[in-house]
């Protein structure tokens, strides 16, 4: 199986990069459309159910 070759300019993040995620683009980045929409997603643990016992 051939390997996917990441090219140099793409960015890539890796689990707990959250900082870079975390900053807002700047006005001059959002007029050149230079930014990238970011959906946060958490899971919740609570079973509402109160099946566990």
């Amino acid at each position: 199986m051939k390997k996917r070759r990441v090219e140099d300019n793409e960015p890539a993040f890796a689990p707990g990069d959250d900082d870079a995620l975390e900053q807002s683009a700047s006005e001059e980045e959002i007029a050149r459309g230079d930014y990238t929409e970011v959906t946060r997603l958490s899971w919740d643990e609570v079973d509402p159910s109160g099946e566990d016992e």
